[in-house]
């Protein structure tokens, strides 16, 4: 796995992505965003994947957002464009997505999470759109919050601020199912093994037609 601030490796036909930036609370950078970006191309070319996996470095955050405040002026843009450009990809990816949420996942990680198809979480966690707390609102992740949660809730939700926990998530619609930290990798593991037995084709067809009736 390689130790840059997004680390990529195929195992057991499984694209594994991993955030390398613990100690920022698996915040996405400017770079993070672009290895995304390449990996995800090269998962997809790549006839031995059959499916991609999500998930952050250590257990105290997934992902906490963008960090994008110490990138020159101009690439600050870039990288709004480039994480537009990331949740477009990953909400239309022709493979299933597998989102292993293992820590708190707040604000723009939101939006990477709610890309995914399946999102596994430990119950532990908390989730949320923080924005609102200092002026701001969830612009860029707006259309994957209403694609995943009713209307009422999902006001409510971006225009409290609140932090919810994984029985709240699960119960809105946010995460698949959430499980206690011990068995956060044996679920995620048995998930995959069991999307990496599938038709690829099946599934590419399948996924283009729910997301197309979804919309």
């Amino acid at each position: 796995m390689s130790k840059e601030d997004l680390g990529y490796q195929v195992k057991d036909n499984i694209g594994h992505f991993i955030i390398n930036r613990e100690t920022q609370r698996n915040a996405l950078n400017l770079e993070t965003i672009s290895l995304f970006l390449k990996h995800l191309d090269q998962a997809e070319c790549d006839d031995t994947v059959r499916a991609v996996l999500i998930t952050g470095a250590g257990d105290r955050a997934f992902c906490s957002g963008a960090d994008l405040g110490s990138a020159a002026k101009n690439r600050i843009q870039e990288g709004f464009r480039d994480y537009a450009r990331l949740l477009k990809k990953l909400a239309g990816y022709p493979k299933p997505v597998v989102a292993r949420i293992n820590g708190d996942c707040l604000a723009g990680g939101m939006g990477l999470m709610l890309a995914c198809d399946i999102v596994i979480a430990r119950n532990d966690v908390k989730f949320g759109t923080p924005e609102v707390n200092v002026g701001l609102f969830p612009m860029m992740i707006g259309a994957l919050i209403y694609r995943n949660v009713l209307r009422k809730k999902a006001m409510e939700m971006v225009l409290l601020g609140h932090k919810l926990d994984a029985e709240q998530a699960r119960e809105m619609g946010l995460i698949t199912r959430a499980v206690p930290p011990q068995d956060l990798d044996s679920e995620v593991a048995i998930t995959l093994k069991l999307l990496a037995a599938k038709s690829p084709i099946g599934i590419k067809i399948g996924k283009e037609a729910f997301y197309a009736m979804a919309d």
